[in-house]
């Protein structure tokens, strides 16, 4: 009697570990793989356009990393090929003229804002450059005082963009309908406010890209 309570014992217990092994198995979670940036940008080539000195830093930064991130091909351009220097530090040594751009080069071509972005106000090869792309349909973009460049190259006559609220009345005086917002698009124009505003305006450039 007693070897049959000892082995029904071990019985019991050997049907317990069992059970208890199937229940640990089925808790073993499976680690997830490394979510790695999707590449949707790889063949698309966007050309940001720099002032000589005074550029602002994150305005360009922030959007050229957004958009490497998804695999665009990021050229700088700048009226100097020696380096340029950000409001807050940044030296970037260009990699080609403003005045060499081909609108038909490129899928997207972005000003970046700045103190210094007043350079190109009144640049008629940037002018001429901007004009070309909008009839070439390409994607076109200004950040911080930025888009009153693109307002004197008359592109934004009848669309929606916003500006710094300093260079508000710039926009309209050119015919534009100024929202004010932090990003704004209207087609393939893509404009915004401030430096805060510039990961969202990477974002919103990689958008159009995608379409």
């Amino acid at each position: 009697m007693r070897r049959f309570f000892l082995a029904a014992t071990m019985l019991a217990a050997v049907i317990a570990l069992f059970a208890g092994c199937k229940e640990k198995k089925g808790e073993v979670q499976v680690p997830e793989q490394e979510v790695t940036e999707e590449k949707v940008l790889t063949g698309r080539k966007v050309v940001m356009i720099i002032a000589p000195q005074n550029f602002r830093d994150e305005e360009l930064l922030q959007p050229k990393r957004v958009l490497t991130e998804k695999g665009a091909a990021v050229t700088v351009a700048c009226a100097s090929l020696e380096t340029a220097k950000g409001m807050l530090g940044a030296e970037v040594k260009p990699d080609m003229l403003a005045s060499e751009i081909k609108p038909e080069d490129w899928d997207a071509i972005i000003l970046v804002g700045g103190t210094g972005a007043t350079h190109y106000f009144e640049d008629s090869s940037v002018h001429s450059t901007l004009k070309g792309a909008i009839k070439e349909n390409k994607i076109v973009g200004a950040i911080c005082i930025a888009p009153v460049t693109l307002a004197n190259a008359g592109i934004l006559v009848g669309k929606k963009a916003t500006v710094y609220s300093s260079e508000a009345q710039s926009l309209k005086d050119k015919g534009a309908e100024y929202t004010g917002k932090d990003v704004e698009r209207d087609g393939k124009i893509i404009t915004a406010s401030r430096p805060q505003a510039a990961e969202e305006f990477g974002n919103a450039i990689a958008q159009a890209l995608m379409e």
